[in-house]
């Protein structure tokens, strides 16, 4: 959701579902990582919290970032599903980027959240292997 007046905009991550399993049990620890981006830097970033061993976690968290009407066309939200691991790396499950550059079915989420501005657009997205 994008509200022009107060330049908030909110990203809400409700669920995932049939992730790939990356742990030797079998399931995952999910967590969802959320970057801000300005053309290609880096603004700011959210993480949600940790689901432990899931593959199908209920977040139910959202983010909200400052990002002026000015800036919004060149903005992005680069989102990856990690797996986190008590030793060693977390890795990648996957991941997607939504904004009006973005593969179809994100840039018609990003274009429809534009368009309506004040108003919520759910959209399940599938995620890409990254």
């Amino acid at each position: 959701m994008y509200v022009p007046r107060t330049s908030e905009l909110t990203i809400g991550f409700i669920k995932a579902r049939k992730l790939k399993a990356k742990d030797i049990t079998g399931a995952s620890d999910p967590y969802v990582k959320v970057w801000l981006m300005r053309g290609d830097k880096r603004m700011e970033k959210r993480k949600t919290a940790i689901h432990k061993a899931t593959l199908n976690p209920i977040f139910n968290e959202a983010f909200s970032f400052i990002v002026s009407w000015e800036h919004i066309r060149e903005t992005t939200l680069a989102v990856t599903v990690m797996d986190w691991d008590n030793v060693g790396r977390n890795e990648a499950i996957g991941g997607l980027v939504l904004g009006s550059k973005s593969g179809p079915s994100e840039s018609k989420h990003w274009g429809e959240m534009l368009t309506k501005p004040r108003t919520a657009v759910q959209q399940w997205q599938k995620l890409k292997p990254l």
